[in-house]
């Protein structure tokens, strides 16, 4: 089972990219011969430098909706080997926030339904977010992230959903110095 992305994430994503396709479009031509994709892209992203005001944002948006469907990580390195890891980072943040407010969303959800059954959620619940993050992060503590997300469920307290994505965070941190090892 796959998370369904809500309406406002999707829009997030697209900004993401939009953002991705602005700070592309930036880059002088001899790095953009370099780019990773094909020769459409590096054509389109070239042509836009040219333009000024509206018809700018229109083709930045154009090369976006080209990208919405494309894999756009191998161009995520890319810019972040010429410009720095900032934009890659906040893509990343984003994502374990995604996931957090996924998971919390499905903890208070399950909580309101038991309750109308007169039943308590329990620490160690059954959740397809955990599920979907172990897949992302084998590393991850689901035991932990089940309690802390019960809690929060319960309290509404924020310390537990930024417990949450502290937890989140060092997983994806330790998976990446996996994957740099390995």
């Amino acid at each position: 089972m796959t998370m369904q992305l809500s309406r406002s994430e999707q829009k997030r994503r697209i900004k993401e990219v939009e953002q991705l396709v602005r700070e592309l479009v930036e880059l002088p031509d001899q790095i953009l011969n370099r780019l990773p994709g094909d020769e459409e892209l590096i054509a389109l992203c070239k042509e836009t430098k040219s333009l000024k005001g509206g018809a700018r944002k229109r083709q930045i948006k154009y090369i976006t909706k080209l990208l919405k469907k494309e894999p756009v990580t191998e161009l995520y390195d890319f810019l972040s080997k010429r410009k720095g890891a900032s934009l890659h980072r906040k893509k990343q943040l984003h994502e374990l926030e995604y996931l957090r407010d996924n998971l919390l969303d499905e903890a208070i959800a399950l909580r309101k339904v038991l309750r109308s059954e007169q039943q308590e959620l329990s620490e160690t619940w059954e959740s397809a977010t955990i599920t979907e993050i172990r897949k992302q992060m084998p590393a991850i503590d689901p035991i932990a992230l089940s309690r802390l997300a019960a809690i929060f469920a319960r309290t509404r307290q924020p310390r537990h959903s930024r417990e949450i994505f502290r937890l989140l965070r060092a997983a994806q941190e330790q998976g990446e110095r996996e994957q740099h090892r390995g």
